[in-house]
């Protein structure tokens, strides 16, 4: 189902770019256009992943770098019958994680040093079994090319607006920015489903057996992503699906909104807990709220 959503909506940009081409240049500039979205679909589907992890400065560790982090996600990978992934960090307060690659065999999973000092062990292994059952899923593939295709046609809002004060083609460049920001975030609605979250959710549980304990992690992620921004996302709030717990702020949340409640998320988790018989003992909201203790994981402790 993901490979054909992908192909619509690769089908869909590159219609997208022709009738813009053909708006701002006539013939020859659909020509051109449909040249650029071409080449652009087929660079995205070889290189999504590396944009995604360039976008956010991400670095690759490994068993020497991150021993403690990298082995959890090995185990899980191992658990979960995947080839190992790339494991990055990302060095930002904000505390979230994702996955990204266009297959299993190409996979990366990624944790913000924030999340990584907010978590204790349980929680990590349970955040990152959940992107690993995005990987499973195979939901990645999908998830990756729409943040760097929805960010492009962004960039060609920017450009009508640039062209907005010229009158003729500028004006009509401008018509077109005026519908073209609401039309990516169109895109990212039709291509994420919010049910892919649920899914990972009970695929993470199922590969780490700690319901109890992602759904402790959802809760203190969503209330530290709610209160620190993401400079990632503010600059392209199509990466907002990436991430485990919503990362976005004011109006652009409802626009581009592709998770489910995160509460609602928990309540599920916390059933699934008690029918595996490993209760998440005291409410995993309250643990939200509470202390922002540190992580035996803490990426500041071992890898520098």
């Amino acid at each position: 189902m993901n490979q054909v959503k992908t192909l619509i909506m690769l089908a869909v940009m590159t219609a997208l770019f022709m009738g813009i081409g053909l708006m701002l240049g006539g013939r020859m500039g659909m020509i051109l256009a449909f040249l650029v979205a071409a080449g652009m679909n087929l660079f995205t589907y070889w290189n999504a992943d590396k944009i995604v992890l360039r976008m956010h400065n991400a670095r690759q560790v490994d068993a020497h770098t991150a021993p403690e982090f990298y082995e959890l996600v090995e185990d899980l990978a191992e658990r979960a019958r995947l080839p190992m992934p790339k494991v990055y960090i990302v060095d930002s307060p904000h505390p979230n994680a994702f996955a990204t690659g266009r297959n299993p065999e190409n996979a990366a999973v990624a944790a913000t040093s924030g999340l990584l000092e907010i978590l204790n062990r349980d929680e990590v292994e349970g955040v990152m079994a959940h992107e690993l059952a995005h990987v499973r899923n195979r939901d990645t593939l999908i998830m990756t090319m729409t943040a760097t295709i929805a960010g492009a046609i962004s960039m060609l809002a920017s450009y009508g607006y640039f062209f907005r004060g010229g009158g003729g083609r500028g004006g009509l460049a401008a018509l077109v920015a005026v519908f073209l920001a609401p039309f990516a975030a169109m895109i990212v609605q039709m291509a994420i489903s919010r049910t892919r979250e649920y899914g990972a959710d009970r695929g993470g549980a199922e590969i780490s057996g700690k319901p109890g304990a992602l759904a402790s992690a959802l809760a203190k992620l969503a209330n530290g992503a709610s209160q620190i921004h993401n400079p990632v996302v503010d600059r392209n709030p199509a990466t907002a699906q990436l991430y485990i717990v919503p990362a976005l702020f004011g109006g652009a949340r409802s626009l581009f909104s592709t998770h489910p409640d995160t509460n609602i998320r928990i309540a599920e988790l916390e059933k699934m807990a008690a029918v595996m018989d490993a209760p998440a003992g005291r409410s995993a909201i309250d643990d939200g709220v509470s202390s922002r203790g540190g992580s035996a994981l803490n990426p500041h402790r071992r890898d520098r």
